[in-house]
């Protein structure tokens, strides 16, 4: 039974996930497929429920391709609601944009949806009757784009169906108990205090349960402002002081209390660590959430590719296109700003207070750089993890508003503030790939899950929102209460042998050897590494310490202080220093990690913009080929390893049990057979080489004057 809303009589070949419903459903559909503009492509039913888009081949496959990457939840032909980012109808030949309100009588001949995912599926409507025609694209267009209720949101239908083995990870930190918080941090030898006042979300909404403030900060100053102003830890640095975070909390000259109370909050932060602090608004030098969202809405354009002649047509000014956008530009001056703020932890031993609107934004995206940056734990898949759930979710974020789960008309607070974090990550982990233990890959799927409604990981806004759902829903439950699985428990989406692909085969692991040969303190060991030996003997400045807090007091009452309080082009000068004189110890994968930020440094993400492109692919080839090639190395010399280990010759030290042994070597022998953009294309079989069509090669020849190159064309340029 279907919940009496649709009966597939004759679909087989289909798995429908517990507690999904079938809205509608209607055959035959013709799906075009993406390579040129024949239009070829297989028919099937096409049909939505309250979790997918999906699309059902009527062919019957005469063997069952090997898949070695496979989702559990979803196939390569569903898209979960919460995927569809746009929907297009062709109207006389016109390509015009649908939205929510144009359900109109006059449905289109073709269909076509672009998802979040950068995926593009193309329906045509002709050969379907009239009315199931238009019952099908009256639905779609009502689940995918209508704004709805948060209790719609199929994880709402999903948690009902869970039992208590989908409760949280282990190995991931929830950090919604103070036993989390007093783990996190003990784990940096912080000195601040936890709050437990929050626990039903008197002090505000805004809030976790549980947090850490400076030890400074009393009790009544807690509940004047509701959360405003308030400053949150983030995280310790082994010298002593501290990165904290904020939301702005307007002070005018007239509002005497304001200011005295945040003059009280400065103070507390200074006195965590030697009487310092340095306070950057962030929204003095970054783009806001508004300008992120244009610059990335333009960006995505490139990679929504509907058929060849849109790809090659791009291809002309493709880069010079995508720098336009400024999309790369908000991904350096991001890592440029935590690398500002790594300075002042790590070089001057400063406190420092980040501050925005909310402080839910990019002062997640800042903290959680700085610590990637700094604390190597953070470089784990575990402690990646950790941070994603302590800044981000339990930080919280608001995932509702700025994914737009729930398709609201007001698009002012829709932006991917999560994705920039996720690009900047990456950036970090091509440029120092040993550093990391989790692979793009690894990123590349979370960035996916973003969009899953299945997990309440980055569905909720706050962690008030998601207490209020719990509540409500169990006033009008026979079943209990809720239980959203976590994003952390990736055997929901993928088998055992597809998480390997999670793991970095070149990660450097930390041999267990170092901890008993170097005698050497950890915390000298990683200062060594990361700055020159002059950087410790910088006199102390002015203002900074307890015997001058009343130089101190008339700096405070500034809105915000000047980093080194010198002219503004100062700071890129004395960052471009720092990076250098790093740059001349030996790189510590275990310590500080810098990233370059010139222009050609920073890269696109290819595996994620350019894995459903196949006109992109390179078969047998790309960074996959080397990856693999490696990998299959690294396989030799641990077996290796493991003989001289049973001759008592060698300590086997690199055999973490946090790893598996690197990349599947099934897969890895197949390289020569696997496409560039391994595993999410590796499944597909692509009958064509990619071409330039006569017709789009001539006109760019002319236009761009490609006639003088080499290569000489009669019908098509082959690219393989």
């Amino acid at each position: 039974m279907l919940d009496g809303h649709c009966v597939l009589s004759d679909v087989t070949n289909w798995y429908q996930s517990p507690g999904e419903v079938v809205f509608c459903s209607t055959n035959p559909i013709l799906k075009y497929t993406q390579d040129d503009i024949s239009q070829r492509g297989i028919f099937g039913t096409l049909l939505c429920t309250n979790f997918r888009v999906s699309f059902i081949s009527d062919e019957t496959p005469q063997e069952e391709p090997t898949q070695h990457f496979k989702n559990k939840l979803y196939g390569e032909n569903d898209i979960p609601l919460m995927c569809v980012d746009c929907l297009y109808g062709v109207y006389d030949e016109k390509k015009k944009l649908i939205t929510g309100g144009m359900l109109k009588n006059k449905y289109p001949s073709k269909m076509i949806i672009h998802c979040k995912d950068l995926r593009v599926f193309q329906f045509c409507l002709t050969f379907t009757k009239e009315e199931e025609a238009k019952k099908i694209f009256q639905g779609i267009v009502h689940h995918c784009l209508e704004p709805k209720s948060l209790k719609c949101v199929f994880a709402f239908s999903y948690a009902n169906t869970k039992g208590p083995e989908m409760q949280r990870t282990q190995r991931t930190l929830m950090f919604d108990s103070q036993e989390d918080w007093s783990q996190e941090m003990k784990r940096t030898k912080g000195n601040c205090r936890i709050v437990t006042e929050n626990q039903n979300f008197e002090l505000s909404e805004r809030l976790p349960k549980y947090f850490i403030i400076p030890a400074a900060v009393s009790d009544d100053d807690l509940s004047k402002f509701p959360g405003k102003g308030l400053p949150i830890w983030c995280w310790s640095h082994h010298s002593g002081c501290a990165l904290f975070k904020a939301s702005s909390l307007p002070v005018t000259q007239e509002d005497g209390v304001a200011q005295a109370w945040m003059e009280r909050m400065l103070h507390a932060v200074a006195q965590t660590h030697l009487y310092s602090v340095k306070i950057e608004d962030l929204l003095e030098t970054l783009p806001n959430i508004q300008d992120i969202q244009q610059s990335y809405t333009k960006f995505k354009q490139f990679f929504l590719i509907d058929n060849s002649t849109d790809f090659w047509m791009s291809d002309v000014k493709w880069f010079s296109s995508l720098e336009n956008t400024g999309w790369l530009d908000i991904i350096r001056q991001c890592l440029q700003k935590a690398v500002e703020v790594v300075e002042c932890l790590e070089k001057e031993n400063t406190n420092v207070l980040i501050t925005e609107e909310e402080g839910s934004d990019l002062c997640c995206v800042i903290s959680s750089l700085v610590q990637i940056m700094m604390d190597p734990h953070c470089r784990t898949l575990t402690g990646f993890q950790n941070l994603v759930q302590k800044e981000w979710v339990a930080g919280c974020h608001a995932f509702l508003d700025r994914c737009n789960h729930l398709h609201q008309k007001d698009k002012e607070c829709q932006s991917p503030v999560f994705l920039l974090f996720l690009e900047c990550v990456w950036q970090l982990v091509q440029q120092h790939s040993p550093a990391f233990q989790f692979s793009e890959t690894y990123l590349t799927v979370l960035s996916d899950s973003i969009h899953v409604p299945a997990f309440g990981t980055f569905l909720f806004n706050s962690a008030f929102q998601r207490e209020s759902c719990l509540k409500a829903t169990l006033q009008h439950s026979q079943r209990g209460p809720l239980s959203w699985p976590a994003v952390w428990d990736w055997s929901m989406q993928f088998d055992c042998k597809a998480q390997e692909l999670f793991i970095n085969p070149l990660y450097a692991e930390k041999l267990k050897q170092e901890k008993v040969l170097r005698k050497v303190p950890r915390i000298k060991h990683q200062r060594q590494l990361s700055l020159p030996s002059s950087a410790f003997k910088t006199p102390p400045k002015k203002g900074f310490f307890k015997d001058e807090a009343e130089s101190l007091k008339k700096m405070l009452r500034v809105k915000r202080f000047s980093r080194w309080m010198v002219p503004p082009d100062s700071p890129a000068v004395a960052t471009r220093q720092f990076y250098e004189a790093w740059q001349q110890k030996p790189l510590d994968y275990h310590g500080l990690l810098l990233p370059c930020l010139d222009g050609p440094a920073m890269r696109l993400w290819m595996q994620r913009y350019l894995r459903w492109t196949p006109e992109a692919q390179i078969l047998g080839g790309g960074s996959v080929a080397i990856t693999s090639k490696l990998a299959e190395l690294l396989g030799e010399v641990r077996a290796l390893q493991r003989e001289l280990a049973q001759k008592g010759w060698w300590d086997s030290m690199g055999e973490g049990h946090h790893r598996p042994q690197t990349m599947s070597l099934a897969l890895v022998r197949t390289s020569l057979r696997l496409s560039s953009y391994f595993p999410f294309a590796a499944s597909r079989n692509w009958s064509f080489k990619p071409v330039i069509p006569t017709g789009l090669l001539q006109s760019l020849m002319v236009t761009d004057k490609l006639a003088s190159q080499e290569d000489e064309t009669n019908e098509v340029i082959s690219l393989v």
